[in-house]
Order: C-alpha cells, then structure tokens, then sequence
C-alpha cells in the first residue's frame, strides 16, 4: 500500500536516466563512466537512481559526503564508492570499514592518511585550476604520491582533477587538461583509475583522451547540460502537482499574503498545492505552470504549501498540473530564477516524494 498521500511529487523517469548514461558510454569509448550522486543524486533520489545505474552494469559511483557513501553503502555491497569531498581524520576508519575510496587533497589530508592505522583506498585529487580541492604544486604532487604508493596500508587507486570551465572557456580547460598530463608524465606511479572529465568534457574531448580510465558524468546523467548547444540528452526529472480547489474572483478581489494580486476582471483561479517549503521558492511567482497542454500564469505570493494560476474556466479540480518537465522546462525555470538547473532539482525539498517510472517507450 503507497504510502505516498499528497499529489504534488518529483517524477523520475529511469528510461532516460538510462538512455543518457548510455550516451555518455558512447562518448567515452573504452571508459568506465562513474556516475555522480551526490546531494540525492541532484534531487533524484539516490537509491532509486543507483538501483536502475545497477541494472545497467555501473559497479561504481561518487558522491561528496561521508553521510552519502553510507548510504549509498547499506544497499550495494559490491560497488566502488568514490568521496570526492573531504574526509576528516576522525572519519578515516569508517571510511575503511565501510570500504569508500577516500580523496586526498590537501597537506593535512595526506598527512592523516598515512598516519592512519587502518586500511584505505586512496584517490589524489590535483588542482589544475579549479582552485577548491587538490594539491598544486609538482614537487607536492611527487612526494605525496611516492608516499602514498609506498604506505603499506593504503591502495593508491586513482588520481583525477577537475575541469572548472568545460561548458564556458575551452582554452581554459585545454590549460587544465595539459597540466594534468604534466603531472601524469611526471609521476612515479599511475594508479588504475585515472579520471578528468566531467559532463561537459565527457561530450566534449573525452573520446581523444588516451591517458585516462574513467570520467564523472554528473548533471547530464540526469538530462541537464551548460553547454551550447547541449547534447541529445533526456530530462529526467518532471515536477507536477495536481489543482487542489477553483476560486472565482470578481473584478477588485485581491488574492493571497500581502493582498499582492488584484483581478482586473472577473477570474478563475486553480490553487495548486505546491509551495516555497517543497522548493518551489517565491521568486517563481509571475512564471507559468502548464494544465492540460496549456500555459497559465502563476499570480500572487507563493505560499509555503500553495500557489495560485488564473486559469480558464475549463480547468477543473484535480486536473493534473506540470511545474517544470513538460512545455516548461528546467533551464526555463533556471533562466528566470538567474540560476543554473543544478540548483532546481536539488532544491526541491524532501517532502515532495520522488516516484519513478520505467518500461513506457519502447
């Protein structure tokens, strides 16, 4: 029995998940793809995502936090989990009990894992230019991975960097990918994943790269690309609530907190039960929602719980209504909020349950 009760949910459609993981296996001939689920998968749902990428073949992921490889950790037994972001000395034996691949990337990083008395698999993280995460200097690089090689406690099993302008500055990005190359030629050993790429770069230029054995496929996983013009990708996310009651307004009647909206005639207006508390924040007042293959906009505040749309008289209660993922799409919805789609899917709350659907296309 669902236990699922309120119409407004995040639709997650596993058909293109896999269709756009595919993809990027198509544009990294001889690769592994490491898919990227941190923060829920982008919103996603992790564990859901995570089962339907099994299905495919993927034995391996990335996420940020500790909390997530734990998590991701409890369901899948027998998969590579890589935690790009950092792990503090105190979090290094549950990250060798738990068998997470743990990045190194600082001085004070190195210097707690090979003080560390247990077991760990190791990535180095290089910083090439994204100036967040990574040791810089070469004769760091050298030392840190001669150490690390040498630690009879640690399996050195990756080195990766980060490309920070692949979808905005591609001179940039070259810069970035030499110096990587630089540092290969120089190292004393080279571990048996070795990956650069994110999305962008997986369309872009990872299928010329002859130095590299993986690449992170992060937001186009999930449909969603910066890049101009954007790959043959599928959106995987749909967000859609139904119309929870019709109000009929007179001419003067004022609607919602603030008394911010006024009819200029006699109106029809959906209230649609979706709010600022499932992410669907107040700056997107003045925006579209989509009934019945037909835009309406969105009038007054956006209350925690619920919206308004004047609407025609057509639009009943019940009527099924599309927030983004259909007419209106993510990077519209981005556009307006002078954002990126990342922050979109991330940003829709926890209660907006996430259902997923599969096997409807041939």
């Amino acid at each position: 029995m669902s236990e699922i009760y309120r119409p407004t949910v995040a639709v997650i459609d596993l058909d293109h998940l896999a269709y756009n993981f595919k993809l990027a296996q198509k544009h990294a001939p001889g690769k592994t793809i490491i898919p990227v689920i941190k923060a829920n998968a982008y919103g996603h749902g992790v564990i859901d995502v995570m089962r339907h990428l099994y299905d495919q073949g993927s034995r391996i992921c990335a996420v940020s936090l500790l909390e997530e490889a734990l998590e991701v950790r409890k369901v899948f037994d027998d998969i590579d989990i890589l935690m790009m972001g950092p792990a503090f000395k105190n979090d290094l034996t549950t990250c060798s009990k738990a068998r997470i691949m743990t990045t190194v990337y600082d001085q004070e990083s190195l210097r707690d894992v090979l003080k560390a008395g247990v077991p760990l698999s190791i990535h180095l993280k290089v910083d090439t230019g994204m100036r967040r995460y990574g040791l810089s200097q070469t004769d760091e690089i050298m030392k840190a991975l001669k150490s690390l090689h040498e630690a009879s406690h640690v399996d050195l099993s990756g080195l990766y960097t980060h490309l920070s302008t692949a979808d905005t500055d591609e001179s940039y990005m070259q810069g970035q990918i030499e110096r990587f190359k630089a540092i290969l030629e120089l190292s004393p050993v080279v571990p048996r994943m070795v990956h650069v790429a994110n999305s962008s770069a997986i369309f872009k230029v990872e299928s010329t790269f002859d130095f590299t054995t993986h690449a992170r496929l992060g937001i186009s996983l999930y449909g969603l690309s910066l890049d101009h013009p954007k790959p043959d990708l599928r959106p995987v996310m749909s967000l859609v609530s139904v119309v929870g009651s019709i109000r009929h307004l007179n001419k003067g009647d004022v609607l919602g907190y603030g008394a911010t909206y006024q009819a200029t005639r006699d109106e029809t207006i959906a209230v649609i039960p979706i709010g600022y508390a499932d992410g669907f924040i107040r700056r997107n007042r003045d925006s579209d929602v989509e009934i019945k293959g037909h835009r309406y906009p969105l009038v007054g505040t956006i209350c925690m719980d619920a919206c308004f749309a004047r609407v025609s008289d057509g639009i009943q209660k019940g009527d099924p209504v599309t927030l983004f993922g259909g007419l209106i799409t993510t990077d519209e919805v981005a556009n307006r909020l002078g954002t990126i789609h990342y922050e979109v899917t991330t940003g829709i709350s926890s209660r907006v349950p996430r259902i997923t659907k599969k096997g409807l296309r041939t």
